[in-house]
């Protein structure tokens, strides 16, 4: 093999590497994840903000709640990294005390009733969950049926006077708490 052949050769596969690279998502890219990140935040007057950050999944045609996510068991409310929770002053969830900062939300859904599970640990991947020890809180939820399936995974916010609902919905069920400062 000479020079000029080995260089070709070098070349091409130094364009397709290059090529490859550029049409990859890179796994720092997190919205071409398949659940990709989402944000909800709702503003509770001066200056006063609750901000949930999550991942949104799909269903994709799967049974959710007592299939994908059983009942009764402890749920990382969302996927990838774990879904945070930022008050920042101290503000009532559902009629518990919840003083300014940063926590992981997760939930026990079963089919009449959800709980939403507010943990001091934070930091680390959704699926885990550090146990009852590390809960703040464990606040219940209020359940509905949704007149429709909601494909994604959805957190979001209703200001509701002085407060926020928070809503958490997914398949045909809503799950909400309300939130005041």
């Amino acid at each position: 093999m000479n020079i000029r052949t080995a260089a070709t050769g070098l070349s091409l596969l130094l364009f397709a590497s290059l090529t490859f690279a550029q049409q990859a998502p890179s796994p720092q890219d997190k919205a071409a994840r398949p659940s990709p990140p989402a944000k909800a935040t709702c503003s509770l007057g001066d200056g006063a903000t609750i901000t949930v950050d999550y991942s949104s999944p799909r269903a994709k045609g799967r049974k959710i709640f007592g299939g994908l996510v059983p009942y009764g068991e402890v749920w990382r409310l969302g996927a990838n990294e774990a879904t945070t929770f930022v008050v920042s002053s101290d503000v009532t969830v559902g009629g518990t005390k919840v003083p300014a900062g940063s926590y992981t939300l997760f939930a026990v859904p079963n089919a009449d009733n959800w709980k939403l599970v507010i943990s001091k640990k934070t930091g680390e991947w959704g699926t885990k969950y550090a146990g009852p020890d590390s809960d703040l809180a464990r606040v219940d939820m209020k359940t509905s049926t949704l007149p429709s399936a909601m494909e994604n995974l959805t957190i979001t916010f209703d200001k509701t006077g002085p407060g926020c609902t928070m809503l958490v919905e997914w398949e045909k069920t809503r799950a909400s708490v309300d939130i005041t400062k």
